[in-house]
């Protein structure tokens, strides 16, 4: 079908991979009609400056767009609404107020929600996640009348918000089931300097505690309980503890699903009018799903171009960066079996380089050293075979290796 034929298109989901694929669809030349179901009333927004300067700051709305870019946009927004089904054979989006939107092309864009690992945790007032601007503004107003936060989980959405309330003077401990920080997305070594970083600036880290458990006090402050040991009752909890996917919808459906909404690299899903992007669509060659602005923004591209019936292709890298106290923190790559680390210590801060059997990069971590990712980022496109020593030594030019 070619562009000209394709004269509706629904988008179910208003965040980054959904904006971006509306720009790109109108960038394409797409002028029929174009619709965004939206659960939230906002326009299109990111998400990573929630945990940062929203809380800190007070930064307003982090919009993807200027206001005059997204009216060029023509979007016909149905927001806030849910869709709670597809009729695949009328090819028509249903939403909760009854209403059925048609499509020729259809992207489900639903993004993921905060897991909580006990459900009854989310009945305590104190504890909260955070996802949304709606949390971003409560989580400010909670820490800027709070002494004492408590994390549940090491990974990148709690070390953020530990940084950020280390920034406003509160003390925090984090407290994580795994024997190490971000265990499943980076190797021991990065994740030891993590630690580092945060004792540094005075974050309590309790790693490997394998019951974890929440009492709330009389005075609405919360203990936690590690491994049967309580903790002094803290002002708020924050947990973050990974995301469950929103692929009900898809599911439903009968589309193919693995970790993810099995897509190929131009975000087709097993039916061929529907597409799929952003946290919901596993990496189609990673076969995993990534929560990476980076994937959200570029892979959602892409899939706009297959939609209007382009030859297009999404193969890059996993790649994604956090912000923690003062350091700029960028991951290129997914961790591999039998990896070996290679550390450069450069005055900037250390990069670590992942290798595989082969000496080729297959994974990259560096501290404020957004030179060093951008050759990581050539040498995995090139499958470049890498001398270790070289890359270990500050005295040899980084560049020199490309």
């Amino acid at each position: 079908m070619s562009s000209e034929e394709i004269s509706r298109i629904v988008v179910i989901g208003g965040g980054q991979a959904g904006g971006y694929a509306c720009k790109a669809l109108r960038s394409e030349g797409y002028t029929g009609r174009l619709t965004v179901v939206a659960d939230e009333p906002h326009d299109f927004y990111e998400r990573p400056p929630l945990s940062k300067g929203v809380v800190t700051e007070g930064d307003p709305l982090p919009r993807l767009f200027p206001e005059a870019s997204l009216a060029a946009l023509e979007i016909d927004w149905q927001r806030p609404k849910r869709a709670t089904a597809i009729d695949r054979q009328a090819r028509e989006v249903v939403l909760d107020d009854g209403e059925r939107l048609p499509y020729d092309r259809l992207l489900i864009a639903t993004g993921s929600r905060p897991r909580l690992p006990v459900a009854e945790w989310a009945a305590i007032d104190n504890v909260m996640t955070l996802r949304s601007w709606e949390d971003a503004q409560r989580l400010k107003a909670r820490l800027g009348e709070s002494r004492r936060l408590g994390v549940i989980g090491g990974g990148w959405i709690g070390l953020e918000v530990a940084s950020s309330a280390r920034k406003l003077g509160l003390e925090v401990a984090v407290f994580e089931r795994q024997p190490r920080l971000c265990e499943r997305s980076v190797g021991a070594e990065v994740s030891a300097a993590l630690a580092e970083l945060h004792v540094t600036h005075g974050v309590a880290l309790h790693l490997g505690c394998q019951q974890l458990a929440l009492a709330e006090q009389a005075d609405g402050r919360v203990v936690i309980e590690a491994d049967g040991s309580a903790t002094e009752p803290f002002d708020l909890v924050v947990v973050g503890t990974g995301v469950e996917f929103n692929l009900e919808l898809a599911r439903a459906v009968g589309l193919d699903i693995e970790q993810g909404i099995v897509v190929d690299s131009g975000g087709r899903t097993s039916d061929p009018h529907i597409f799929a992007a952003g946290d919901v669509a596993q990496h189609p060659q990673l076969g995993l799903c990534l929560q990476s602005w980076a994937y959200a923004q570029n892979q959602a591209r892409v899939v706009a171009e297959a939609m209007l019936g382009q030859d297009a292709h999404y193969d890059e890298p996993a790649w994604l960066w956090s912000d923690q106290h003062g350091v700029n923190i960028q991951i290129l790559g997914v961790p591999h079996p039998g990896m070996r680390c290679v550390v450069r210590q450069e005055p900037q801060g250390p990069v670590f380089c992942y290798l595989d059997d082969a000496s080729r990069l297959v994974q990259m971590v560096a501290f404020d050293q957004p030179r060093a990712i951008k050759l990581g980022k050539r040498w995995i496109a090139a499958a470049r075979v890498l001398d270790a020593g070289q890359l270990a030594d500050p005295d040899v030019n980084l560049m020199s290796l490309r």
